[in-house]
């Protein structure tokens, strides 16, 4: 299925600006976010309008959209920068497929010098509370390390590398072979180099030629305060191995955030729910009230009816762009179900003193008279 255009996405224009595309996505991010919409496809609209904010939000991430469109981010190919995920186990030369049928058409083109591994991706499952205030974690990763003794390049010393005799090192090789079209010529990796166009006398005894060695190392990772569910974070060099003595790609680690018991966040805002009881309600209350960052005194107005919300300025998230959300108070009016005697005679007497014409029944009765 193809995937919208980002603008589309956030419903706004091309030319809007870095606060309209903020405006465009809190609003749909808090309409979507599986903590508040229970639809089934609320939570992929929801991945949807995040990664188009991720996008658009960031001006270098912008120009390249605006330049190349999906292409330029998608992991299945067709990313101009070259490079690109890795790990799926699926990889298709489609010049050898055109080879195979047309191979006296072009000449094969391999590349024969040190080239940049692929990048990998993987993913981490922190607390909601690291993700708010960051934390440090650690994690196994196992990988193609880099050769330490021969550098990637496979042999003990630069004069054990000799160009290979039987492609003339090109890489390639020339073979004939039985088609639907006949006898056609076709060309592959060279069988006696594997591609590389160099061959080893004295492999490395380190890594027995291969320019590498199977790891499993602890990765240490840094992850800042307010990073948001699915953000991704950097490990230069952990990536796939580089072809030819090449460096390796770097490894793309996406976060996975634990809900919390109480605590809802919807973008950079927190959504909280506290109980009172009906007579705080009636006549106003201060309570302090946990946020993300501890306690705080909040005044909650005589006369707050049910389901009412109350803002909390700058108590939300500080992201790592530094952007400021607020907390959310819903408050939830709690009626006794176990009353004392003395609870039940003090209601008694205030529902004698309450005007029978003013009761709220009665006030709603007033509508249906005709």
């Amino acid at each position: 299925m193809a995937k919208r255009d980002y603008y589309e996405v956030l419903g706004i224009k091309k030319s809007a600006s870095k606060d309209e595309i903020k405006s465009a996505y809190r609003k749909l991010a808090k309409k979507y976010h599986p903590d508040v919409n229970k639809e089934k496809d609320a939570e992929e609209k929801f991945k949807e309008v995040q990664e188009a904010y991720d996008v658009l939000y960031d001006d270098q991430k912008r120009a390249t959209y605006d330049q190349f469109g999906h292409a330029a981010f998608d992991q299945n190919g067709g990313n101009p920068f070259g490079g690109g995920f890795s790990g799926s186990g699926f990889g298709f030369d489609f010049g050898d497929i055109f080879e195979g049928f047309f191979g006296g058409g072009r000449r094969a083109s391999r590349q024969t010098g040190p080239a940049r591994g692929n990048d990998l991706l993987t993913r981490v499952r922190i607390n909601f509370m690291d993700a708010i205030n960051g934390t440090k974690i650690e994690f196994m990763h196992t990988y193609d390390k880099m050769c330490e003794t021969c550098q990637g390049k496979g042999a003990e010393n630069a004069n054990d590398i000799h160009t290979c005799s039987k492609c003339n090192g090109s890489g390639v090789e020339t073979f004939v072979q039985e088609s639907i079209f006949g006898r056609v010529q076709s060309q592959r990796a060279c069988t006696s180099c594997g591609g590389s166009g160099k061959t080893i006398s004295k492999p490395c005894k380190s890594c027995n030629g291969a320019g590498y060695t199977r790891v499993k190392e602890k990765q240490l990772l840094n992850i800042p305060a307010g990073i948001g569910e699915g953000q991704k974070l950097r490990i230069q060099g952990k990536g796939e191995r580089g072809l030819n003595g090449g460096p390796n790609g770097d490894l793309h680690v996406e976060i996975v955030i634990k809900p919390h018991n109480s605590f809802k966040r919807v973008g950079n805002d927190i959504y909280l729910q506290i109980p009172i009881s009906f007579v705080d309600a009636a006549l106003g209350v201060t309570l302090e009230v946990p946020t993300v960052y501890g306690n705080v005194e909040v005044k909650i107005p005589a006369g707050t009816q049910p389901g009412a919300t109350l803002r909390l300025s700058g108590q939300g998230v500080k992201d790592v762009r530094g952007n400021v959300g607020n907390q959310y108070l819903e408050v939830e009016v709690k009626t006794p179900t176990n009353l004392s005697k003395d609870q039940k005679v003090a209601l008694e007497d205030f529902k004698k003193a309450e005007p029978k014409k003013e009761t709220f029944f009665e006030k709603f009765k007033s509508k249906f008279k005709r």
